[in-house]
Parts: C-alpha cells; structure tokens; sequence
C-alpha cells in the first residue's frame, strides 16, 4: 500500500512539474508584449526606452530558464509573483476568486445531482417506456444548447423581464449565486443522466438482480439495497472529476454573470496577457484536479473489495 501511495506521489509531481513547464512555455512563445500593453493602459506611449525599462522591472528581459528557475522557485515558497495587471500579489488575487467559484461549483454539482439522479434511474428502470423517451429527449436538449447561450436567456428573463436579480452582477450571495449554478448544472446534467442511465442498465442486467427477481423480492427493495450500492462505486468516480472540471470549466458562465470567481479572473489575465495569473490559475486548477483524482482513486479502492484485493 505504501509502495502504491509513494508510486502514486511521483506521478503527481511529475505531472504537475510538466503541466508547469508546458504554461510556462505557452505564454514565453505567445504573441503580445506584457510590457507593451501596461503602458498602453496607463496611458504611456511605449516608447523603446520605456519599453526596456517595463520589462525589466517584469523580469521579462532575462532568458527562459532563468525566468522559469526563478519562478518555480518562487511557487514552492508560496510566492506566485506579482499581476502584471492589477499590481497586487497573484496570490492574494487567487485567494480572494476561488472562494466563489467553489461555492459555485459546489452548489452546481448539488443541483446536477439532484436533477440528474432521479432522472437517470427514472429512465433505466423505465426502459423503452414514455417516461424513458421523455427523459432521453430531455437529455438531447439539453446537449445541443450550450451553457452560455442558456444563461442569457436565464439573464434576460429573470433579470430583465422579472427583475429578480441584477443583470450587472457582482455579487457573492446565495441569490446571485442560483442562476449561475443552475446554468452550469442543467448544461451539465444531460450528459450525466444518460451516463447514470446506463450504468444502472448494466446492473439491471445482471445475474444477481434476476435472482433477486426469482426469490420473489420487491423491486423496490431490490433497487435501492442492491443495485445502487454496485451502481455507486464507477459514479463516485463521475462525481470526483465533475467537481474538477466545474472548478476549471466555469469562465464562460462566470463572465456572462459578472461573478467575481476563477474563472472571470482568468479570462480577464488572458486579455492583459498577464502570464503571472495565467500561470496560477493554470497550474491551481491541475492541482485540483490531480488531488481529486488521487482521493477518488483510493475512495474506489477502500469501498470496492474486489480492488482492494488486488492492490
């Protein structure tokens, strides 16, 4: 087990250390001038000079290894450099994003679990019956329509028509946060309806359910305490991963919300080409994602005895 755990370990800082490289390299090669695009906005002319200086005070000026160097061993101090853009430390700035974007996310894997459960039980123990084709046309609906053009129309209802919430956005509270999250989560489910449908046709299928059947148990019974738990185990997994792509997935519902959350903050270091924040936000997301994936990895091994024999 440890062995495994230490095997485990390795190929997390390998990757994290490659990921790293890889964004630093993308926004060394990028096209755009840091420098150039400060003065603009402060409304300097970028003369060569001055130029010079700005990426000089940048760091910009020195060779890729050495800014690459440098800057990995800022990150293992816990010192992520300064925005280009906003003159504050690239730390604080994340801090204060990634309190809201995990409570959205948070709260759009709540309602993606309650909307994509029920129906996606629903539709495998219904089989080729209406409340199946009811459910399956919901699912193709609702892949076709891509999340930000569900959440204008969610703007321009309830903020609009009703004047439920504020279209300018801005705000970290529950009200605000609903919309957003049922945006993420309805684009979201569709695709998880159909995946819980499946795996629980699967178990339906099986052995032990027809002689559940033969033994004259109640379907009901047989659902919830024998088919659930077996159909839980590859959706642990499911549910995992979803929370680490919500976390990286939400720029574009953030933006048409004006939530102040992780992704707003990156789509907007993009535009300032400010490599300190791309680079965080980057490397923070893999690193979630990394973490998740390995607590999910031995989740599924502590509650399936039959991989945990073989570990």
């Amino acid at each position: 087990m440890k062995k495994q755990f230490f095997h485990k370990l390795s190929q997390f800082v390998i990757v994290l250390v490659g990921i790293s490289f890889f964004t630093f390299s993308l926004t060394y090669l990028s096209p755009g001038d840091p420098a150039e695009i400060m003065l603009t906005d402060c409304g300097n002319i970028p003369t060569p000079e001055l130029l010079a200086q700005t990426r000089a005070e940048l760091g910009l000026d020195k060779p890729f290894h050495e800014r690459y160097g440098s800057w990995c061993s800022s990150v293992m101090k816990g010192d992520m450099g300064k925005s280009y853009s906003l003159k504050v430390p690239v730390t604080q700035k994340i801090k204060q994003a990634f309190l809201p974007t995990l409570n959205l996310s948070l709260l759009a894997l709540f309602f993606m679990v309650v909307i994509s459960f029920p129906l996606g039980i629903l539709a495998a123990v219904k089989v080729n019956k209406w409340q199946d084709y009811l459910v399956r046309a919901f699912t193709f609906i609702g892949i076709s329509i891509p999340s930000f053009w569900l959440g204008l129309i969610f703007l321009s209802i309830f903020g609009v028509t009703l004047k439920w919430i504020s279209v300018s956005g801005g705000k970290v509270d529950f009200r605000s946060m609903i919309l957003p999250a049922l945006t993420i989560s309805l684009a979201m489910s569709s695709k998880y309806i159909r995946q819980i449908r499946h795996v629980f046709l699967e178990e339906l299928d099986k052995s032990y359910v027809f002689g559940a059947r033969m033994r004259g148990m109640k379907e009901s019974v047989i659902l919830w305490k024998h088919v659930l738990p077996n159909a839980m185990l590859p959706l642990i997994t499911l549910l995992g991963l979803s929370l680490g792509s919500l976390l990286g997935g939400t720029a574009v519902v953030e933006i048409i919300y004006n939530w102040p959350g992780m992704g707003n903050m990156a789509i907007k270091a993009i535009s300032y080409r400010d490599y300190p924040l791309i680079q965080a936000y980057v490397l923070l997301i893999a690193l979630i994602y990394l973490i998740i994936n390995m607590i999910v990895d031995y989740s599924y091994r502590y509650l399936d005895s039959r991989v945990k024999e073989v570990s």
